[in-house]
C-alpha cells in the first residue's frame, strides 16, 4: 500500500487581497507560510518518496516549507529535465548526498485554473460590475469559463490525464507521493479518485494548507481517516 498526499498551497498575497489569481505567479502571504509549516507538521512522520508540484511559486513554496518540518531530514531537490544547463550542471555526484534527497517534479498541467480576463481583478468589485450570479457561474459552474479563461472541465482535462500518466505509476511502484497544487486542479483529481460527477465536484471545498491523504492499494483509493483533512461540501 502507498499513500497520496494532496496539499493545496497556503494563502497567497492575492488570496489575501481577494484578487483573482489563476496563473499569475504570486508568492505566499505570511499566513500562507505558517499554513505550509503547519501542513508539514501533520505529515512529518509520513515517508515521502516523490514530490509533485506546479510551475507556480505558491505551490512550490508550500511544498518546500512543509518539508522543512519532515522528520527524515531529507532535502527536496527540484529536477529540471528540460532545463538545459540546470539539468546538466545540477548533477549530484555523491551517492550519500543523493540518498538524502527527495526528487521534486513540477508541471504546469496541475496549475490552477486560468481565470483569463479576471486575473488581477478584485472579486467583490467584479461581482458588482458583472453581477453576483454571473461571477458565481464563472467561479463555480463546471463548464462555463470566465472570458478567455478555463472552466473546471478544462482544468480537469489536463490535470486528470497527468495524474493517471505520471503520478499513478509512482503509487503502483509503492512510493508515497506528495502533490502540492491548487484548489481547482486538486478538485479535479479528487473528482477522479472519488468517482464524483460534475455536480458533486462543484460542492468540494478544499482548505488551504491542510493535507488530504489517500491510501492506494491494489488499484483502489480510500481516504486515510482520521489522518486526512475532512473535505467540506457547501
Amino acid at each position: 500500500m502507498s499513500k497520496l498526499v494532496l496539499l493545496r498551497h497556503g494563502e497567497s498575497e492575492w488570496n489575501k487581497a481577494n484578487l483573482f489569481t489563476g496563473w499569475v505567479d504570486v508568492p505566499l502571504s505570511t499566513k500562507g507560510i505558517e499554513e505550509a509549516f503547519e501542513a508539514g507538521d501533520v505529515i512529518s512522520e509520513l515517508p515521502i518518496g516523490v514530490i509533485v508540484t506546479t510551475s507556480l511559486i505558491r505551490a512550490q513554496m508550500t511544498a518546500m516549507l512543509a518539508m522543512t518540518r519532515h522528520s527524515s531530514g531529507k532535502v527536496p531537490v527540484i529536477l529540471h529535465p528540460d532545463g538545459g544547463r540546470l539539468d546538466e550542471w545540477g548533477k549530484i555526484h555523491s551517492e550519500a548526498s543523493k540518498a538524502n534527497t527527495i526528487p521534486v517534479v513540477y508541471t504546469s498541467e496541475l496549475n490552477e485554473r486560468m481565470y483569463g480576463d479576471l486575473q488581477g481583478l478584485n472579486k467583490k468589485e467584479t461581482a458588482e460590475k458583472y453581477g453576483a450570479d454571473q461571477v458565481h457561474r464563472w467561479r463555480r459552474s463546471y463548464d462555463e469559463p470566465p472570458p478567455n479563461g478555463e472552466s473546471l472541465e478544462m482544468t480537469a482535462a489536463r490535470s486528470i490525464p497527468y495524474f493517471k500518466n505520471q503520478v499513478l505509476p509512482l503509487l503502483k511502484e509503492g512510493q508515497n507521493v506528495l502533490i502540492s497544487a491548487h484548489g481547482n486542479s486538486l478538485r479535479s483529481i479528487i473528482m477522479y479518485l472519488d468517482s464524483l460527477d460534475k455536480e458533486q465536484v462543484l460542492k468540494l471545498e478544499i482548505p488551504t494548507g491542510k493535507p488530504i491523504i489517500y491510501n492506494y492499494d491494489a488499484g483502489h483509493f480510500s481516504r486515510d481517516e482520521p489522518a486526512s483533512t475532512p473535505i467540506s461540501q457547501h
